[in-house]
C-alpha cells in the first residue's frame, strides 16, 4: 500500500542526509528503536527527547521515518556546520534568554503541521538525573494543540558523552506514550496546568528511558512540583 500524501518524511536532501548518518550510526554501533509507530506521520508533533550528546539529534532523525525540524542552540549555526543544518530544517535559539524568533518560528512549523524536535532539558545531561523541564515546551504543546512524543535516548553518554572521544557502543531510541496538552491540562489555575504538563513530561521521558535501560531519575524541580501537586500544597 503506498503512503498517503499528507505523510511528512522531510525533503529529498533531509532523507539522502539521514540515510548516510544511518550508515554512520552502524558505525558507532548498533542502534534498535523501539515503538516507532507511536511518531505520527502527518500533524503537529513536538519531539521531545532526553540530552545526552551532540549525536542525540541525528539519532532521533534516523529513528524515525517522520520529518523532523530542530531548534538547536546559536552556536551551531557557524561555519559549514551551520550551512549544513540549516538546509536540514534547523533553526536557531538563543540559550538562557526569552527569544522571541525562535518561539515564532518554532510556532510557525508546528501551526503548518510539521514536526519539531526540542530539548525539554535545555542542555545536556548527565544521563542519570533528567534535568528540570522548560515551561516553553508548555506553552507550545497547548498552542499547537501538537501530539507530544517522549523520547528516549540510551547509549549516546557512552558513544560519544561530555569530555569523550567517540567511540563504539550500542544505542538505543524509544519512544514513549504520546499526549496532549489538553489531556494533561485538569486544573483550572493555568500554572498549575503547566507544572501538571512538565511533571507528566518528565515522567514519560524517564520511563521511556528506562525501558531501554538507563534508570534515569528525575529532576528535584519536577519532583518537588509532582510532590505538591499530590499534597494539595
Amino acid at each position: 500500500m503506498s503512503e498517503g500524501p499528507t505523510q511528512d518524511r522531510g525533503r529529498l536532501w533531509y532523507r539522502f542526509i539521514r540515510a548516510s548518518a544511518a550508515l554512520f550510526f552502524r558505525f558507532v554501533g548498533r542502534l534498535t528503536v523501539v515503538h516507532p509507530e507511536r511518531v505520527p506521520m502527518s500533524g503537529p508533533v513536538l519531539m521531545a527527547p532526553n540530552h545526552l550528546s551532540f549525536l542525540d539529534p541525528p539519532l532521533v532523525a534516523v529513528a524515525t521515518r517522520r520529518g523532523l525540524s530542530f531548534m538547536a542552540k546559536e552556536e551551531l549555526f557557524r561555519g559549514a556546520l551551520g550551512k549544513l543544518i540549516t538546509s536540514l530544517d534547523a533553526f536557531p535559539v538563543r540559550r538562557g534568554e526569552g527569544d522571541s524568533e525562535a518561539i515564532k518560528e518554532a510556532m510557525r512549523r508546528l501551526q503548518a503541521g510539521r514536526a519539531v524536535l526540542v530539548f525539554p532539558e535545555g542542555t545536556r545531561g548527565d544521563g542519570q538525573t533528567l534535568g528540570a523541564i522548560s515551561a516553553g515546551i508548555a506553552m507550545f504543546a497547548k498552542r499547537s494543540q501538537a501530539v507530544v512524543v517522549p523520547c528516549g535516548i540510551v547509549g549516546t553518554q557512552r558513544a560519544w558523552g561530555r569530555g569523550q572521544k567517540l567511540r563504539r557502543s550500542s544505542l538505543q531510541v524509544v519512544f514513549g506514550e504520546t499526549f496532549t496538552y489538553a489531556e494533561i491540562a485538569t486544573s483550572v489555575n493555568e500554572k498549575e496546568n503547566r507544572e501538571l504538563f512538565a511533571t507528566e513530561l518528565a515522567r514519560r521521558i524517564a520511563d521511556a528511558c528506562r525501558e531501554g535501560g538507563l534508570p534515569v531519575g528525575v529532576a528535584s524541580e519536577n519532583a518537588h512540583v509532582a510532590a505538591s501537586l499530590v499534597s494539595g500544597s
